[in-house]
């Protein structure tokens, strides 16, 4: 929906990729705005607006009716990401309070521009997407694979290389507001396609890489928070995935049959938690210790490496026959052996290296992403593949 005032000018609108606002009223430079549902869906929270003709005027944009969102506990000390050139994103000064209007989050910012972009997090276009697998396409020893077609027609991107026996798989985005899960894929892949970076030169002679970038084109498209064209959650269709409402994750999973699994890493963010953390597959039914050993291995190798890491905040472990094997980590762990696991980033800052203008920003995306990466190289150790 778009609205505008025509005394000042000032006008919202979210009719572009990944777009998601509702606006209900403008009165000068002050607004009321609530957050649609994904498609055939309940789940509600990534909002990604612009608003122009406010060029040096104090906005005070209020986004209403909280706490009924999918992750109310997202929005007490979160700040809203703002860009006036779509390239930097920085923090707007943004409050929470649970009590007024459903919970409002109010979000204060004076443009110095005629446009700014708001977003949830910054944003990954599918148009950056398509640049991004075309790039890395491009690059000496990659193999682009077409692995399925999604419920609007868009493709499925996969880009295989190197020359190891080891079956790495990386993907990304199964919840397409979790954006900042393709800035961590687009670090990887600058890391892995770069023929000077040693680290990607010793994985591919150790490792057969098989990256995703975007599990999920049409949920990122349409701008949802958490499902695809139909609603589905992707990360709970992973037991039984099927041809009408999970496309993505039956394509995936069919190719991960073909080539096996050794070592998955399943990127995500948490609207919640402000730490970068890993989520593993306890309570599977075959867990063994020796596997367990190999997940904990790695964690420790990644805190050591980065201070970007730690362990000592995130999800429960899930008690031993639990596992939920609808979700892709306990599916891969299960089905395959593999070491598997959930890289969570967060949606608001790393509270233990916190950064005032940006939080948690696309840069340290990347700069993680290249940290993981020399984690599996040492985890591998010299004599892998």
């Amino acid at each position: 929906m778009n609205a505008q005032t025509p005394n000042f000018g000032i006008s919202i609108d979210a009719e572009f990729d990944s777009g998601n606002i509702n606006v209900i009223e403008i009165d000068g430079a002050a607004t009321r705005l609530s957050i649609p549902a994904d498609h055939m869906s309940e789940f509600r929270q990534w909002f990604h607006f612009r608003v122009s003709g406010a060029k040096g005027r104090e906005l005070t944009l209020k986004i209403v009716d909280l706490g009924t969102s999918a992750y109310p506990e997202g929005w007490p000390g979160y700040r809203a990401c703002v860009s006036e050139d779509r390239e930097f994103w920085g923090r707007a000064d943004t409050t929470y309070d649970k009590d007024a209007d459903g919970g409002t989050l109010t979000i204060t910012y004076t443009p110095a521009s005629d446009i700014a972009w708001f977003a949830y997090f910054a944003p990954y276009s599918m148009e950056r997407h398509h640049d991004l697998v075309a790039e890395a396409a491009a690059s000496e020893g990659v193999d682009y694979r077409r692995l399925g077609t999604t419920l609007d027609g868009q493709s499925l991107d996969c880009l295989e290389f190197g020359e190891g026996d080891t079956q790495v798989w990386l993907y990304a985005r199964q919840h397409p507001g979790e954006s900042m899960a393709e800035w961590w894929m687009e670090g990887a892949l600058a890391c892995l396609t770069d023929p000077s970076d040693p680290v990607a030169r010793a994985l591919r002679q150790r490792c057969r890489f098989h990256v995703v970038p975007n599990c999920n084109p049409d949920g990122s498209r349409r701008g949802h928070l958490r499902t695809n064209a139909v609603g589905t959650n992707l990360n709970r269709e992973w037991e039984s995935p099927s041809a009408d409402k999970s496309p993505e994750v039956l394509a995936i999973r069919n190719a991960m049959d073909e080539s096996g699994v050794d070592f998955a890493m399943d990127v995500h963010g948490d609207e919640a938690i402000a730490a970068v953390f890993l989520a593993g597959f306890e309570g599977i039914p075959s867990w063994t210790d020796e596997l367990g050993d190999k997940y904990y291995r790695y964690q420790r190798i990644l805190e050591r490496r980065t201070p970007d890491f730690q362990t000592a905040k995130g999800y429960a472990v899930s008690k031993p026959g639990t596992a939920n094997l609808s979700m892709s980590t306990n599916q891969l762990a299960e089905r395959f052996g593999a070491c598997s696991m959930t890289l969570e980033m967060p949606f608001k800052d790393n509270d233990d290296l916190p950064d005032e203008a940006q939080g948690w920003s696309p840069e340290r995306c990347r700069l993680l992403a290249r940290d993981c990466l020399a984690a599996l190289l040492e985890w591998l150790g010299p004599d892998a593949g």
